[in-house]
């Protein structure tokens, strides 16, 4: 049977997408007007509304309804569905789907990525890889249940006031960040955003990234991984990329480099900069 991937666009998917691959947008809202994330709304011009404008916008979760829609429009054309969502614990996104997937018993597997943006991106390409080496759903979808505990996603970000508009971190956390010129340092871990350190500046920021880097087991870099940004330009990245040249040195001639959009950018603001990869693991599929 064929397989469709069903992914939100809080994944920041760049396109185009693989044709068995289906993008539901994410509602974003800057005061009375709603945009679709990646429809009728760029990440470039989502963030020329966010530095221009002075109201903070906001996003909404897809609705049982969409996704029911999105389910049975595959397997009506006879394909089973693996659904790779946000994290469950920074969106309802991921239970509406199950909400509907309960309709299609055996046809829709639901897998919470517990992550965002290029975190949950390429638990997506892990997916198409799996679907390459001929896995159907039930299959891609209990492999990635595993395979998802290795993802790691950190971040430098400008400043930790989105996140607390946002309600995502306390305003005590957000107020010692905005002291002193403090980048913060961020990661996405049991699906929820969690501050790792702060320092004074882009270049000890950077310095700080590349160490929680070097924590883990090391990148595995047989499996997908990636680079973003948050905002109008890539400077920020590209002297990141310069700072962390030993991390890459001699695994990959250019690195992949995305941009984060709307929906997880109203939560971050500009001027952030991330890194999301597999560990190296024994898990199957993992290098040890």
């Amino acid at each position: 049977m064929k397989v469709r991937i069903i992914t939100d666009s809080a994944a920041d998917l760049p396109a185009p997408f693989r044709p068995e691959v289906t993008v539901l947008p994410m509602a974003i809202t800057f005061g009375e007007e709603q945009y679709l994330d990646g429809v009728d709304l760029t990440h470039r011009q989502f963030y020329e509304k966010l530095i221009e404008g002075e109201v903070l916008p906001t996003t909404s979760q897809i609705n049982p309804a969409q996704f029911e829609g999105a389910f049975r429009q595959a397997v009506d054309a006879g394909e089973s569905v693996v659904a790779i969502l946000l994290s469950s614990k920074l969106s309802g996104t991921c239970q509406s789907a199950r909400i509907a997937a309960e309709e299609f018993p055996g046809h829709v597997f639901v897998v919470d990525s517990e992550n965002a943006t290029i975190g949950e991106q390429i638990l997506v390409e892990r997916a198409l890889e799996l679907l390459d080496q001929g896995l159907e759903a039930a299959a891609i979808a209990a492999r990635l249940e595993e395979e998802k505990k290795d993802i790691r996603l950190v971040a430098l970000l400008d400043t930790l006031e989105y996140l607390k508009r946002g309600g995502r971190i306390s305003p005590s956390v957000a107020l010692v960040g905005g002291l002193l010129s403090i980048k913060p340092v961020v990661a996405v871990e049991n699906g929820e955003v969690v501050v790792l350190g702060k320092a004074r500046g882009s270049k000890n920021g950077n310095n700080l990234l590349v160490q929680e880097i070097e924590k883990t087991n090391g990148v595995d870099f047989a499996r997908p991984y990636r680079l973003a940004y948050a905002g109008l330009d890539d400077g920020l990245l590209q002297k990141y990329i310069a700072d962390s040249a030993s991390l890459w040195a001699g695994q990959a001639e250019t690195l992949p480099v995305g941009t984060v959009g709307g929906t997880i950018g109203t939560h971050v603001g500009p001027g952030a900069v991330a890194v999301a990869f597999f560990r190296r693991s024994d898990s199957p599929g993992g290098t040890p």
